[in-house]
This record gives structure tokens, C-alpha cells and sequence, in this order.
């Protein structure tokens, strides 16, 4: 049991009242918390290295937001703003900030919906077509640089646990 645990229980065991107890467990440290050692400061680091060799190879005024947005355009076809943010993890602010962007560039355009006219549909234009097909090359160099350090087992077993935590 952590040391932590282990007080706040003795401290219950003694009947110690909420207030008193709270303020004590406050008290007490974590013991051996390293912020290196922690998984949202890890995958925020990875995260990190990887936009930093985004940017070395993809288009400049492309971000990995951005791309995302396309990518997953290429992949899927025309789709709603709605559908389109949550296939690329985007809540509904940030995909329209994507989106408005991607529309000034003219890579995408929106057209009303054939079968729900209230709604739009978000489709590649022919640029954002061309775009993406001359930088698919380019965005699998950049996943391939990502996983460099690993070995090829290591790249499959990380992928693998990181859409498992997904």
C-alpha cells in the first residue's frame, strides 16, 4: 500500500473527523511522484518531438490540426463539420476554427447537405485533393521519424498500447 494510503487510513482508524482528515492528507507527500515518470508528461513530450518534426517536413502553412482535417477528408470522403470533428478528436470550436481556415486556403468547401438541407457537408476541393495526395509521402517520412529510436516490434507493441489508451 502507498504511504499515502496507508496514513489516511490510520487516520480513519483513529476516527478522524472529514475536515481534520482532508487538511492531514493534503499534508502528506506523495512519496517518489517524478513528473519525468508520469504518462501525461511522457506523451506530452513525444508529442512534442513529433509536431517539432512535423513542421521540418510538411508544408509550412500546414499544421498537424490541419492536416488531420485533410487527411481525414482524403480518407473518408465529404462528411459534416460535426462527424468530421469527432474522427479527428476535435470539439466542436476547434474543428470550426480548422475548418474556416482550411476554407480561406480554398482546401476545402462546404455545400448544404442532400439529405438534412440545415446541415453542411465539408468536402476537399480539387487543391486540398492535390495538397494531400503530394504530401502523403511526406507524412508517413514524418510518423516513420517519430518511431525511429524504436525497434520495429517496439513500433508495433507502442502503436498498438497508444490505440488501447485511445
Amino acid at each position: 500500500m502507498r504511504p499515502r494510503a496507508a496514513a489516511t487510513l490510520a487516520l480513519v482508524a483513529e476516527g478522524v473527523s472529514a475536515p481534520r482528515l482532508r487538511k492531514s492528507v493534503r499534508a502528506t507527500p506523495v512519496a517518489h511522484y517524478r513528473l519525468d515518470d508520469q504518462v501525461g508528461f511522457m506523451l506530452r513530450r513525444v508529442s512534442q518531438r513529433h509536431v517539432a518534426i512535423f513542421a521540418r517536413h510538411m508544408d509550412k502553412d500546414i499544421t498537424p490540426t490541419r492536416w488531420a482535417t485533410l487527411a481525414k477528408l482524403y480518407e473518408e470522403g465529404p462528411t459534416t463539420q460535426n462527424r468530421l470533428g469527432r474522427l479527428t478528436a476535435m470539439d466542436a470550436a476547434t474543428i470550426k476554427g480548422v475548418v474556416d481556415r482550411l476554407i480561406k486556403r480554398h482546401l476545402i468547401e462546404t455545400r448544404a447537405d442532400p439529405e438534412d438541407g440545415r446541415r453542411r457537408v465539408v468536402a476537399l476541393t480539387e487543391a486540398g485533393q492535390t495538397l494531400v495526395e503530394r504530401s502523403l509521402a511526406h507524412a508517413s517520412a514524418i510518423s516513420r521519424k517519430t518511431l525511429e529510436p524504436l525497434s520495429s516490434r517496439e513500433q508495433a507493441v507502442l502503436l498498438e498500447l497508444l490505440r488501447k489508451l485511445a
